[in-house]
């Protein structure tokens, strides 16, 4: 019983920690339901998180029996459900394949207004052409314009869909079009498109920059590890975090490991432009 209380003490710790991470991590809501079929949902969780998590609970068993340390039953599964997200790549490359897709959504509805058509008609005509990262925006966005929505408030819902900076920017290009119906649009959404792509590079080469302390986190992570299971399974070196103390010492270092990646994960999440299209109440009829 009295080695079970620093367990569960480092244990509260640990999860602690790996929920803080959860709890700030940026989460984008898909605009379409997601397949039922990839993930099936019961109680909150993924089938892959219950998956690790039964691993997690039969490891913790396992080294439980092996090293007599009452803190693996819980820490190897809170650590087998949550490492995976910590050492993982940050939805960056979501935001750069949108940002690409606008980019090049731009460029053809450039190339479609420079034949003399209407702003209505080239957002339609591009429908087709649409990449699929922001296919179900433009899809809703012509069928707005189809309901007979006006132009500049089928715009708005659509800048709101988006919830991007750069969305703002193409949105509200596109009001000042709809609104003086001048012939200059094409070129100002071409120049637009050419701003964006600049984002673009600049953005793949930021995230190329920050994988590389990602991937030494991995390495780090596996080959500490790997060294604390030999050294518990076949080492005398690990012999004093057997006790009680022990164990409380054993959990505050591996919940400093654990806010360090926490911390590094942070910093390479990059926080995204504030947006300044404002939303309309008339929008959303």
């Amino acid at each position: 019983m009295i080695v079970l209380v620093p367990a569960l003490s480092g244990a509260l710790i640990v999860a602690g920690i790996l929920g803080l991470a959860a709890g700030l991590r940026r989460v984008e809501i898909p605009a379409t339901k997601p397949s039922t079929a990839r993930w099936v949902r019961l109680g909150g969780m993924s089938r892959r998180t219950r998956t690790l998590l039964a691993a997690g609970v039969v490891s913790g068993l396992v080294a439980f029996l092996v090293t007599g340390w009452a803190l693996a039953l819980v820490a190897l599964p809170v650590a087998v459900v949550g490492l995976p997200t910590l050492l993982s790549s940050p939805p960056a490359a979501a935001r750069i394949r949108r940002l690409e897709a606008m980019e090049e959504w731009t460029r053809a509805l450039s190339g479609v207004l420079t034949v003399g058509v209407g702003l209505e008609q080239a957002l339609v005509a591009t429908l087709r052409s649409t990449p699929d990262a922001i296919a179900p925006e433009v899809t809703r966005l012509v069928a707005r314009l189809r309901a007979r929505w006006v132009t500049e408030d089928a715009i708005r819902a659509f800048a709101d869909e988006l919830d991007d900076a750069t969305g703002d920017l193409v949105a509200a290009n596109l009001i000042l079009g709809a609104r003086r119906r001048g012939a200059g649009l094409a070129a100002v959404l071409e120049g637009l498109a050419e701003s964006v792509a600049a984002d673009v590079r600049a953005r793949r080469q930021v995230e190329a920059d920050r994988a590389k302390p990602r991937s030494t986190a991995r390495w780090v992570t596996i080959i500490s590890v790997g060294v604390l299971v030999i050294l518990a399974v076949s080492g005398t070196y690990v012999e004093p975090y057997r006790s009680p103390f022990g164990q409380i010492i054993l959990a505050v270092l591996l919940s400093a490991y654990v806010a360090t990646l926490v911390w590094m994960r942070q910093m390479a999440i990059g926080r995204p432009l504030p947006r300044f299209l404002d939303h309309q109440p008339g929008a959303n009829r």
